[in-house]
């Protein structure tokens, strides 16, 4: 079972248990249930209070119900809820910990709620494209006031339970307790001081107005309006919340569960409800058990103190792992030490980061110029330049230097990882840890396992991966890896674009309008064009048959490699980011375009978002049948939070499966007619017409 029942005294108590949150699937609900019934038929016991075992009082939802018809089944939520409010016998929460979601609609519906400070109080539907639906959005306003509610549930963010305790007027604590030890004896004993107590009070016979009504409502709705564009959940959360000042409370729990089913059928909560559960399964790998045996990882060197190895360093720092940075030259060392501090000031500044922390971190950093003092750490991540023979030099260096069973890192975001490992005397050891830039900043993580790559370093990498807040997807080995291998087909298209009658801008305009959080030109100026100049230059060598549009080469001659010369696709004015189009790059391109005998054509935004995305999909349909990724889920996942992919769309796969298979290999055939597109990339990947064939989706 998954709630537990004791009786103490005249006390029964109905204990969650159901790691790791105390999710409320149906047999945690069926448990709270048959709890109920026993101490209602109980005449020894006087009142029953409802906790949560371990780490939580309850995290809500049981995701692993999520989108089958369990999570309905009775009794639901909303039916349990009922049998709390219905008891003849005081029912008091004691909160813990976390309470959010379905777990904050529980406790709204016990008579009295005692909770220990530090706990996290939220209702978090709103970042999966839903609001709370089973009383959230109806009873947290008659306990919080309407703003203080309005706020957590549009926001969907925790708020620390002393500091809704504070609130004026505030009914949703009864008491805090003095501490999280001292919940369960403070529990007992307010249980007894109440258990005589009639009438029982309830949540949804409180009043719930605000004083300028619709005039609020209104503002309110203007404000979430403009930071919610592409998800209709906020806007519908102060609807229902409106409806809880205005109508009955039964009433206004039926506009709730309207807007509830409405909105779980988006296409924007389906995507984000998709991203919710492929982030948590980016990190099972098949074949590699949940017991297997980690290494200890209590420090790291970070070989390179440039922009990409200080932004690591950051990232252990912050986790409070000591790091040792090792550089050729004292100079660098100093730069990178310079630049780490300068990061961290500005967050001093910014109130983000107190000064004892910053102190703390820096402390935990030290620098060499010697590989023999790497001797003692317990993880190596090496951030050198981009070049396979640099690469050797250190990896050569690490395998003399490095004690046994130190894991050997490589930031390569394109190299062969099984190349690097042959380096050294120990490829079980070296793995692909490819972080994004700024370092410090993004999220993804992609890990790249090698042939030899040991199961061992790959649940460490795993776990180290969470300690330091990223989300780690595992690529197998090809040629840029997952993210970096489905860019180039992206950008080929960008440049097809350029030679058939598009501006930079336009296309720029359409993927962002699309949701993209910068377009293909925009993004190859933040990332220098220098670099895909030089892996262009790679591919002419490697594969001579292979088409690309030669505008961003002519681009590059030119010396316009995009923000950091403050000139590349569009011009740039020191200390902004604004992108400026420039008026000879559009002539250059018609000038190109002339050369090539190529009569410019009007290029819809529709064709322009397909052909880029749709570019994407096709590549990583063959990376899935090549296993270099596991699932179609984490190349979601990488694209969301490694290339500014619309999370409202759930991930390049997500969003083809949404257009419909059969769709997207229609549109592919159409793409392959064009004498100046490359025919051949447009067949569609095995996989893509496989499932496109039978009707079936990527995820």
């Amino acid at each position: 079972m998954t709630a537990q029942y004791q009786v103490q005294g005249d006390i029964a108590v109905i204990t969650l248990d159901n790691p790791p949150v105390n999710g409320l699937g149906l047999s945690t609900r069926q448990g709270i249930a048959d709890g109920m019934a026993r101490a209602n038929a109980d005449s020894t016991v006087k009142a029953i209070i409802i906790t949560g075992a371990g780490k939580a009082f309850s995290g809500g939802a049981d995701i692993k119900e999520f989108g089958s018809d369990k999570a309905m089944q009775e009794p639901n939520l909303n039916s349990v809820i009922g049998v709390l409010e219905n008891s003849a016998k005081p029912v008091i929460g004691a909160i813990h910990s976390v309470v959010m979601g379905g777990g904050l609609e529980l406790a709204l519906g016990c008579h009295y709620r005692i909770a220990a400070p530090g706990t996290s109080v939220a209702l978090p539907e709103v970042k999966l494209g839903l609001l709370p639906g089973a009383g959230g959005t109806q009873r947290l306003p008659r306990v919080l006031g309407v703003e203080a509610a309005l706020n957590m549930i549009v926001s969907g963010e925790p708020v620390k339970s002393e500091m809704l305790a504070m609130l004026p007027g505030q009914k949703l604590f009864d008491k805090l307790a003095a501490s999280a030890d001292s919940l369960a004896d403070e529990a007992m004993a307010f249980a007894r001081s109440v258990a005589d107590v009639r009438p029982l009070p309830l949540v949804r016979e409180l009043k719930c107005k605000h004083p300028q009504g619709d005039a609020y409502f209104q503002f309110a709705r203007n404000m979430v309006k403009g930071m919610s564009k592409n998800f209709p959940a906020p806007v519908k959360c102060v609807d229902a919340v409106e409806a809880a000042t205005k109508k009955k409370f039964d009433d206004g729990m039926a506009v709730e569960r309207e807007i509830f089913i409405n909105l779980m059928w988006t296409p924007e909560s389906k995507s984000l409800r998709h991203l919710f559960l492929s982030e948590r399964a980016a990190s099972k790998i098949p074949d590699v058990p949940a017991d297997t045996e980690q290494r200890v990882i209590n420090s790291i060197a970070v070989i390179g103190a440039g922009t990409m190895g200080g932004g690591i360093a950051m990232n252990f720092l912050n986790a409070g792992i000591p790091v040792r940075m090792l550089e050729m030259k004292q100079e660098a060392l100093d730069r990178g030490v310079a630049t780490i501090r300068k990061n961290y000031e500005a967050q001093v500044k910014k109130g983000k980061l107190k000064q004892d922390k910053y102190d703390q971190r820096m402390a935990l950093l030290s620098t060499t110029l010697s590989y023999d003092d790497l001797t003692g750490t317990d993880m190596v991540i090496e951030a050198v330049f981009e070049e396979l023979g640099v690469k050797e030099a250190v990896f050569k260096e690490l395998d003399r230097v490095m004690k046994p069973g130190a894991i050997l890192a490589s930031n390569t975001s394109t190299l062969d990882v099984n190349k690097i490992a042959s380096f050294t005397q120990r490829p079980q050891d070296v793995v692909g840890l490819h972080f994004f830039s700024p370092a410090n900043v993004m999220k993804l993580l992609e890990v790249v396992r090698g042939e030899k790559t040991g199961k061992d370093v790959m649940a460490t990498v795993m776990t180290i991966a969470k300690k330091i807040r990223k989300t780690a997807v595992v690529s197998g080995v090809c040629d840029g890896f997952i993210g970096n291998r489905m860019i180039e087909q992206y950008g080929r298209q960008g440049g097809f674009l350029l030679d058939e009658g598009c501006t930079p801008a336009q296309v720029d305009k359409a993927m962002e309008k699309f949701g993209m959080a910068m377009g293909p030109f925009r993004m190859g100026d933040l990332a220098g064009n220098d670099i895909g100049w030089a892996i262009r230059k790679r591919r002419y060598q490697e594969k001579p048959n292979m088409k690309y549009s030669k505008t961003a080469d002519l681009l590059c001659e030119k010396g316009r490699f995009g923000q950091k010369t403050g000139a590349g696709w569009y011009d740039y004015v020191p200390g902004k980011r604004d992108a400026i189009p420039n008026a000879d790059v559009v002539s250059m391109i018609e000038e190109h375009r002339k050369s090539l005998g190529i009569t410019p054509r009007k290029i819809s935004d529709e064709e322009i978002v397909q052909r880029l995305v749709f570019s994407l999909v096709n590549e990583a349909a063959h990376i899935l049948e090549e296993g270099i990724a596991n699932k179609a889920s984490d190349i979601d996942i990488v694209y969301i939070f490694g290339y500014g992919f619309p999370a409202h769309r759930g991930g390049p796969m997500n969003y083809a499966d949404q257009v419909g298979l059969f769709n997207v290999v229609q549109a592919m055939n159409r793409f392959a007619q064009n004498p100046l597109d490359d025919a051949a990339f447009w067949k569609p990947a095995p996989l893509l017409e496989r499932l496109a064939a039978a009707g079936k989706t990527f995820n």
